[in-house]
């Protein structure tokens, strides 16, 4: 942890309440950045600031929901200045329900915030950080996003989608010296659980199958770090990666 790395830098981080997002949130306010997450359960919100106040680190957490345009439109303003780093870190799974019991409501749900939800944000802080000289995006994926076997058929495809996204925007925006990257974790020890109950007995045990080859769940930290590295002047030549983040799971 490099105390001045993201010293003078704002940073968005969604899904800030738990799991990824709250150690993202910690690891970018301990490294020198003035932070502002948000997220729409507000008791995780207030245990994420107390834990960041027995650390003596300070950010400024919200409620706000990524699948609302006023939502997105009142967080970035409320900065109150530019942003220098977005962290799409905000997501939830789909029971592992596959395509012939998938109902629009789920399909909805999962697309709103694992992917609009990312375009929205994105698409909302783009216009600073062209005027500002630069930004840099990362988006948290998922193992899901090469293949599928690690979920149900709207998570995939969400994540899938973010992959086009977050490429999409790095080709259209490097040039603004804007840098948009994915993190594609595999498993992590997270409250994402609450979505991944299955709902269908046997499509979950034939993901049974990708899962054979999976590392032990990922500590959160592990992909902040990650998250961190690639929203700093480190990495200030990668712009469009695909980084994975999961123990080797999609090297099998």
């Amino acid at each position: 942890m490099d105390r001045r790395r993201h010293a003078g830098k704002t940073a968005i981080v969604t899904g800030a309440g738990a799991g990824i997002g709250r150690a993202t949130v910690r690891q970018l306010a301990a490294e020198g950045a003035k932070v502002v997450g948000c997220d729409v359960n507000e008791r995780a919100l207030a245990e994420a600031s107390e834990a960041l106040e027995r650390e003596d680190l300070t950010a400024t957490l919200v409620a706000a929901d990524v699948t609302k345009q006023a939502d997105v439109e009142r967080l970035v303003a409320d900065v109150g200045g530019p942003v220098h780093v977005l962290a799409n870190v905000a997501g939830i799974m789909d029971h592992f329900v596959p395509l012939a019991e998938l109902d629009d409501e789920l399909w909805e749900r999962v697309l709103g915030v694992n992917l609009t939800g990312v375009m929205r944000l994105t698409r909302a802080v783009l216009p600073g950080m062209i005027e500002g000289g630069g930004g840099a995006i990362v988006t948290v994926a998922s193992k899901a996003s090469l293949g599928a076997g690690a979920s149900g058929t709207a998570y995939t495809t969400s994540k899938h989608g973010v992959i086009g996204l977050v490429k999409s925007v790095a080709y259209y925006y490097g040039p603004s010296a804007i840098r948009s990257n994915a993190v594609l974790p595999g498993g992590v020890a997270t409250a994402i659980g609450a979505t991944s109950a299955p709902r269908s007995q046997w499509a979950f045990e034939r993901a049974q199958l990708s899962m054979a080859t999976m590392a032990p769940a990922a500590e959160p930290d592990r992909i902040a770090e990650v998250i961190s590295w690639l929203a700093s002047e480190e990495a200030s030549f990668v712009n469009g990666a695909v980084v994975t983040a999961d123990g080797g799971w999609s090297a099998a």
